[in-house]
């Protein structure tokens, strides 16, 4: 049980890390648009698109590995 809770304590901390890279990455994207470069902050949007779509699994998967070990 005690390795089911620390694979869920780091997958959590690294599913925060990829969400703070990715808001990040977007305010520069933003940024990167308003001077000009629409093309640079479209590619990089569709780029954090893998992102979000990974979003939900991450999340139902670290719901089901907090269930199994109890916490």
């Amino acid at each position: 049980m005690e390795d089911v809770a620390l694979l869920a304590s780091l997958l959590t901390r690294i599913n925060e890390n990829q969400l703070a890279l990715g808001a990040a990455v977007e305010e520069l994207a933003v940024w990167v648009e308003q001077r000009g470069s629409t093309e640079v902050a479209n590619n990089v949007r569709a780029a954090l698109e893998t992102l979000d779509q990974n979003a939900g699994f991450i999340s139902i998967a670290l719901i089901s590995l907090k269930a199994e070990g109890n916490l």
